[in-house]
């Protein structure tokens, strides 16, 4: 037997009275939080949902959350997390692609209705037979008439439950990719894959008595579900919810809670560290609390990773993954040498391969595809034969993603093959034009993409959010930029913004850039 709801369950036989949710005045123990999860468990039972069936979540960094999360796994269903922007159409297609059969939707705000978008979504979908509206109090009435509660579902189940036996590879989470490059496909991961991965804690992050974790990633996403959610209720640690980032709610909470671990995308480090109000906080405080910083999702900018550094006293830890691979697959470790702009050394029982095109093994330094097998590996695409067969040539998963080898194993992501520029026949790759840009001291933020161009197929165009009141003309960019990377790499066209589009994990959106073109 393995069920991914043991993590949950062997802390709080150990550590039953420990703060295991904080968010604001609300802190909940382990014992509650496993007592809350069995209740759901047992109402999930007592409708009939069944080992394997799907069951999905709409739900912000709540303590809700991890409640419906792990009482759904210990009914021996399926977790199905949904991005928590998705809209009603985008909800209803979801719902059908997975087979859920019962829907958890947080109730949402007046700028974001989540309930009255999740169960208009839910309506569209005959197949799924259950709808909970998850409300702010869980003993107040829906605020959508005719519905059920989380709170009515939990009423009256005892807080006691024989977790469904499971094997290991059976599904635990179906987690849905952004389908940039077409429809999203649910990437099935079994108890196996997440408890693995969740486990990589004890040689990655390093031993810690009581670590108390920020988690400002969405719980939704592979990133912070694994590497703070599940990994931190297997070491034991406290979870302090952010349920939306904002960088001065993140350094508040950091100086509020001691937080010794924090994990983020590059643009949260980038807006902490510009935060304007930055120096009223305890910065001591916080420097002195925080033993370990986590960074993926995206490549991390040296002069951001620096900034930070120095400014924090405490080393990023850079890695590598995708909700494919649970997620994490490279990482720099705590016992062996760092290298600044790698994502690390494959991590335990981990193979990662580069290659060309035609899958053949490249030598040290030269770019490619890379490849990963191993235990972190999904088991494919839910219903699509089709896909995962592609997914897997070879029995490797191909990422997609473009990097390099070093002579040591590290790892470089350079950028998805998706986002490489073809110039005039040459491969541009926009992270290093991205990496150049941010090195000028008035670019505060790049984006490069590739657009249509009569002459040279692709052209390279770059929007950049400048310091402040910055005087740097486009021209005088390009001109500087020039002279910092090979002509046919160089930016000819730039447009400055006061933003960039970002997704709910703070990833920069170069399809909504491109759709501006």
């Amino acid at each position: 037997m393995l069920n991914l709801a043991t993590l949950l369950e062997d802390t709080t036989r150990d550590h039953p009275d420990r703060m295991a949710i904080v968010l604001n005045d609300t802190k909940l123990p382990y014992a509650a939080v496993n007592a809350a999860a069995n209740q759901v468990a047992n109402g999930l039972s007592n409708l009939g949902i069944q080992k394997g069936d799907k069951v999905a979540l709409s739900c912000p960094n709540l303590p809700f959350f991890p409640i419906v999360y792990y009482g759904i796994l210990k009914a021996g269903a399926v977790v199905v997390p949904l991005n928590v922007l998705l809209k009603s159409r985008e909800i209803a297609y979801h719902l059908k692609d997975s087979q859920s059969k019962a829907y958890f939707c947080f109730e949402g705000t007046d700028q974001l209705p989540m309930g009255k978008m999740g169960y208009a979504g839910f309506q569209e979908t005959a197949e799924c037979e259950h709808f909970f509206l998850i409300t702010v109090d869980p003993a107040a009435a829906p605020s959508i008439e005719g519905v059920k509660t989380l709170g009515m579902l939990m009423a009256k189940q005892s807080p006691k439950f024989g977790t469904v036996q499971t094997m290991a590879d059976d599904t635990a989470v179906i987690l849905y990719t952004s389908g940039t490059t077409g429809q999203p496909k649910g990437a099935e991961l079994s108890h196996s894959n997440m408890v693995m991965n969740a486990r990589l804690a004890d040689n990655l992050f390093g031993k810690a008595d009581h670590d108390i974790h920020l988690i400002t990633l969405p719980l939704f996403h592979s990133f912070g579900q694994t590497v703070q959610m599940n990994a931190g209720f297997y070491t034991g640690a406290t979870l302090s919810l952010l349920p939306r980032f904002d960088a001065g709610a993140a350094l508040g909470i950091m100086q509020r809670d001691n937080v010794t671990f924090f994990a983020g995308v590059p643009t949260m480090y980038w807006a902490i560290l510009n935060h304007p109000d930055a120096e009223k906080f305890d910065l001591k405080k916080i420097s002195e609390n925080l033993r370990l910083s986590v960074s993926g999702g995206a490549a991390m900018p040296l002069d951001v990773m620096q900034a930070f550094e120095e400014k924090f006293s405490v080393k990023i830890q850079e890695g590598y993954g995708l909700s494919e691979t649970s997620p994490v697959a490279s990482f720099n470790r705590l016992d062996r040498e760092r290298k600044p702009g790698s994502v690390g050394l494959p991590v335990w029982g981990i193979d990662i391969r580069i290659v060309d095109e035609l899958d053949k093994e490249l030598t040290q330094g030269e770019l490619g595809e890379i490849l990963i097998r191993g235990h972190n590996v999904m088991k494919g695409y839910f219903n699509r034969p089709g896909a995962s067969a592609d997914a897997f040539r070879g029995g490797w998963f191909h990422t997609g993603d473009i990097g390099q080898m070093d002579e040591d194993g590290y790892i470089y992501i350079v950028d998805r093959v998706k986002d490489m520029v073809i110039r005039g026949g040459f491969n541009v790759y926009p992270r290093e034009v991205e990496e150049a840009l941010m090195s000028h001291p008035q670019v505060s933020l790049a984006a490069v993409i590739g657009i249509p161009d009569e002459q040279y197929g692709e052209e390279i165009k770059a929007f950049v959010v400048p310091v402040g009141e910055t005087s740097i003309t486009e021209k005088e960019l390009i001109a500087w930029t020039k002279d910092t990377i090979a002509d046919y790499k160089y930016p000819r066209i730039i447009e400055f913004r006061d933003t960039l589009p970002m997704n709910a994990t703070g990833k920069i959106l170069k399809t909504e850039l491109r759709s501006l073109e």
